[in-house]
């Protein structure tokens, strides 16, 4: 096309010059359509080389890729769930009765045995009351002795000793309210551990309900975490789950379910599971956070390769392998359908075989038929 329009410049420009004939006129254009001719020949020729020459550059900078072998190996996959802990033995310590307190025996930190007296309460009027019932159940006990001692002989009547007895041992009950009331002052560590909070100061009120103070054991705590009801059917009691803390990027353990919840929360739909942890070091706290990593699949024998690798378009997932034709390698485009995926690995359930080589870097450079160089080899 753009020939042609060389060509018609020229006749315009000779139509320009002096008048010529008509048969002139022809020899000219004739002669300017072979000048054309030769040079569209000449434009070809060169047009040749150069693609000669830019297939030659391209064949000796092939795309450099690292593959790796497929091979089977095993692949697990997990749920992962949030989960705070709390102190398998603790107490919120409040008063079985009311009274001003009297004395505080512990500071907060303190570590304490069970049944270790932490504070008392004010108990003079329990106490004024046994000293005085305590003078009138000593006179009751000897009234008895001998009323006692008089009927054992004959003397006296019945009701003269059933009501000695009686006087006797009601005041006996009544002692052991008080003492019992005495005791209700005294307020008692329930578990062993550390105090970790006091409400409370000497010489304010403590009542029933009212938290006076705190204590913790951590030798052992619960993690409760809630799972989706999704997974019902593959958590179970007694599986082994991985724990580990952010705050402790460093610590992993593992442990047994040591409960399954039974009811499906209706507002989250989900149930609870419960670990038990041993604490030792002490490290970890009560309401410290948790991931918990639960096996719900497994396979011993699966082709499994980087899921940054596998790629997406309209007709599903693909990556790129490569195929050796006579000494060259390509890559070729394999459709592939997945499995799992946990962390940066994937299941790869069709499309590919052991033995096959995938391109692990450099997936985006190459397309269908890409010549490429082996820069490196790895195994899965």
């Amino acid at each position: 096309m753009k020939y042609s329009f060389l060509a018609a410049v020229i006749v315009f420009l000779a139509s320009c010059s002096a008048p010529e004939t008509e048969q002139s006129i022809r020899d000219r254009i004739a002669a300017n359509k072979k000048k054309i001719t030769e040079l569209n020949q000449e434009i070809a020729g060169l047009e040749k080389q150069l693609g000669d020459l830019n297939n030659d550059d391209n064949s000796s900078e092939n795309i450099a890729v690292e593959v790796m072998d497929l091979t089977l190996s095993s692949f697990s996959h997990y749920i992962q769930v949030s989960g705070t802990a709390e102190a398998v033995r603790q107490a919120y310590i409040s008063p079985e009765v009311s009274g001003q307190i009297r004395e505080v025996y512990v500071k907060e930190g303190d570590y304490v045995e069970k049944g270790k007296l932490l504070a008392k309460l004010n108990s003079e009027v329990t106490e004024s009351s046994i000293a005085d019932l305590q003078t009138s159940l000593d006179l009751a006990g000897v009234v008895f002795e001998k009323q006692k001692r008089l009927w054992e002989k004959g003397i006296g009547s019945e009701i003269q000793f059933l009501n000695a007895k009686n006087n006797k041992e009601s005041l006996e009950q009544k002692m052991q309210t008080l003492r019992a009331q005495l005791d209700m002052a005294l307020i008692k560590s329930p578990v062993s551990g550390i105090v970790d909070k006091i409400y409370l100061k000497k010489g304010e009120l403590a009542m029933p309900g009212v938290q006076l103070m705190q204590v913790v054991n951590l030798d052992e705590l619960y993690i409760n975490a809630d799972v989706s009801e999704t997974y019902l059917s593959d958590v179970r009691e007694g599986d082994d789950v991985k724990v580990e803390f952010p705050v402790f990027p460093d610590k992993t353990l593992e442990t047994p379910i040591y409960r399954k919840g039974n009811v499906i929360n209706p507002n989250n739909r989900t149930f609870q599971i419960q670990l038990k942890l041993p604490n030792p070091d002490k490290m970890l706290k009560p309401n410290i956070l948790s991931v918990i990593h639960i096996n719900d699949f497994f396979a011993d024998s699966a082709i499994v390769v980087p899921s940054s690798i596998i790629k997406q378009d309209i007709s599903g997932s693909y990556l790129y392998a490569i195929m050796e034709t006579g000494n060259k390698w390509t890559a070729k485009k394999v459709y592939i359908k997945t499995g799992k995926s946990y962390l940066d690995k994937t299941m790869v359930t069709d499309g590919l075989k052991e033995g096959m080589k995938v391109i692990t870097m450099g997936y985006n450079l190459v397309s269908d038929g890409t010549e490429v160089t082996v820069k490196q080899e790895n195994a899965s």
